[in-house]
């Protein structure tokens, strides 16, 4: 849905078909991408579209805090993009800028004064604000809960639903003749004479292509890892969730010191925590999970702690699963150059990078060019270490 690239008439391309496994934010993105540069690209999922990472993320569009400089700017193109998106559909409920609010717990382990300056210094919009001074700013917030070192307020971020997004560019996908191919189960990436050459799933469907992109969120490390492949991995259990429609000021999104709160479509609000995943999820031996519905109230409880009115959250829904989170922080995206034809994207923030990370990666899987904003984010710096 992104404005095309300049070079989408190309006529050399190097490849003339793509597989792609994984229904999620990158799978989508790089698969319409690619076939917006007339390549024939065929979408292959375990189950429907969004059914991973992407239909349980936060999905806060944000480069706030400290990250490395190569990083901030690629989440600053993947929020342009995502305001290229905004101004072709603009009051639509799904995509929202109306900013992010963030403080830290009380002590010596506060870092809003030091992020601030950092913000500040890289021309990241921010205010440094007290709590009697945040109603001005945005609405919505209860300041009790606002420790004595303030907040910071980005105005300039936002957030997006990804089942969303993902539908609407399925739509396009399907106009420029790509196929997506759903409830398939777990697939592999076919390897012959040391290439990728396609894709087979569990129940025995096989598609042929010049490359494979492997976008199967906090599954790519283990999959690459299976053809010896080594893609560092922090990936922990998330929790996310979602309550049903309620009445309320709220706008931007919150990232506070025990709940994340996100606005989202119909008057819900979407949550996690790292600690309520923690403390909350038990993974079976057969790889499903058990949900302390205790610890999922209490989330709801600090969600209210932090809502004007201290409203009564009610669950609607809840997800759980990986969060993708490569081993050093850092995207991983691009070819395994030790296997030809076999290109992978694994990273946090797949929301805020959705749209830019699909259009790069599309770049060079029809170019074979490398992309210079790609350059710190190649798999082979596991290798190497």
């Amino acid at each position: 849905m992104t404005n095309r690239l300049k070079d989408t008439t190309m006529k050399d391309n190097t490849i003339t078909s793509a597989v792609i496994i994984g229904a999620g934010i990158f799978g989508v993105s790089t698969g319409l991408h690619l076939a917006r540069r007339g390549v024939r690209v065929t979408i292959v999922n375990d189950g429907p579209p969004a059914n991973g990472a992407s239909g349980r993320s936060l999905s806060w569009l944000n480069s706030a805090r400290m990250r490395s400089e190569p990083y901030h700017r690629l989440r600053m193109a993947g929020i342009d993009r995502y305001r290229t998106l905004a101004a072709r559909f603009p009051g639509v409920d799904w995509l929202r800028f109306e900013g992010g609010l963030t403080w830290d717990t009380e002590g010596e382990g506060n870092e809003i004064d030091a992020a601030y300056r950092y913000e500040t210094s890289i021309g990241y919009d921010a205010q440094h604000l007290a709590a009697g001074d945040i109603a001005r700013a945005t609405p919505g917030l209860d300041a009790r809960a606002i420790t004595k070192q303030g907040a910071i307020f980005n105005p300039g971020e936002g957030w997006i639903d990804l089942p969303i997004l993902i539908g609407l560019l399925l739509k396009e996908f399907a106009t420029l003749g790509g196929t997506l191919v759903t409830d398939q189960g777990a697939a592999s990436v076919m390897i012959e004479g040391g290439r990728a050459i396609g894709v087979e799933t569990v129940t025995g469907a096989r598609f042929t292509a010049d490359a494979v992109v492997l976008a199967t969120g906090p599954a790519v490390p283990k999959m690459a890892g299976d053809v010896g492949q080594t893609i560092g991995d922090g990936t922990p259990i998330a929790l996310l969730v979602q309550t049903k429609p309620l009445a309320h000021p709220l706008r931007a999104v919150l990232n506070t010191p025990r709940v994340a709160v996100r606005p989202a479509p119909g008057g819900t609000f979407s949550l996690d925590a790292d600690w309520a995943a923690d403390e909350g999820v038990r993974v079976r031996e057969d790889g499903s999970y058990d949900i302390d519905d205790a610890v999922v109230e209490a989330l709801l409880d600090e969600a209210s702690k932090v809502m004007e009115g201290n409203p009564k959250l009610e669950i609607a829904s809840i997800g759980v699963g990986g969060k993708p989170i490569p081993g050093d922080g850092e995207p991983v995206v691009g070819a395994l150059k030790a296997i030809p034809g076999y290109y992978v994207a694994f990273s946090h923030s797949g929301a805020t990078l959705g749209l830019i990370v699909g259009e790069l990666l599309a770049y060079e899987v029809a170019t074979g060019t490398e992309h210079p904003m790609l350059a710190t984010f190649r798999p082979e710096r596991f290798t190497s270490q």
